[in-house]
């Protein structure tokens, strides 16, 4: 029985990097190239309309991240699987993407021989993870976790509750009688415990956890 070819879209800003994964696809005994896209918006609708088994999106990719079309593939209930390019070994934007759905995290810095196999596995469903991202990505997982994170103190338990309500830093300093300096030392201090970067993330990670109640 003849194998049927994984269909693959390759998306990337940058054209040189574009045109080396299109033809290394190309090259691939069992790979079919169906879409190449510069940018994360079109990959997505290409995505939609084609429905190839596999996307390979470098990373940045725009103003639409990678992350973001991973995350909207998996929403949609999308039967491809999404692979990321990272620039770096990031952990912290592997882990965000294998939680919003990718299949699979590597860097640009990967060989052509495990790209092929990377697709090839994630087009049967397996998940694969660079060597160089798994432990910074496991030391995510933990730095995550609820039971092994500190709580908040009670004083950045007072800020966020007024995050919550919509508080400017100037109106919480003045309800807690303390300087918007300081407002916004507990604030950076609560991010850091919550692993988030803004104050709608904060909101909504105390949420969670039920530091709001």
């Amino acid at each position: 029985m003849t194998r049927q070819p994984v269909t693959v879209l390759v998306g990337d800003p940058l054209p040189l990097f574009r045109d080396a994964l299109a033809r290394l696809v190309r090259q691939g005994r069992d790979l079919t190239l169906v879409a190449e896209l510069g940018d994360g918006q079109g990959a997505l609708r290409a995505i939609e309309a084609l429905r190839p088994d596999v996307a390979l999106l470098g990373v940045p990719l725009g103003d639409f991240p990678a992350d973001r079309v991973a995350g909207a593939v998996a929403r949609d209930g999308l039967p491809t699987k999404v692979i990321l390019l990272l620039g770096e070994p990031d952990a912290e934007a592997a882990y965000t993407a294998l939680a919003r759905g990718a299949s699979a995290c590597l860097t640009r810095a990967v060989d052509p021989a495990t790209l092929c196999r990377t697709v090839e596995a994630a087009a049967r469903g397996e998940n694969v993870l660079a060597a160089e991202l798994q432990t910074g990505v496991a030391r995510e997982i933990r730095r995550r976790d609820p039971d092994h994170r500190p709580l908040l103190t009670a004083r950045e338990r007072q800020v966020l509750h007024r995050v919550a309500d919509g508080r400017s830093t100037a109106q919480i300093a003045r309800a807690l009688d303390i300087s918007p300096t300081t407002v916004k030392t507990h604030l950076g201090n609560a991010y850091e415990k919550l692993g988030v970067n803004d104050r709608a993330a904060a909101v909504a990670a105390g949420m969670r956890r039920g530091l709001l109640e």
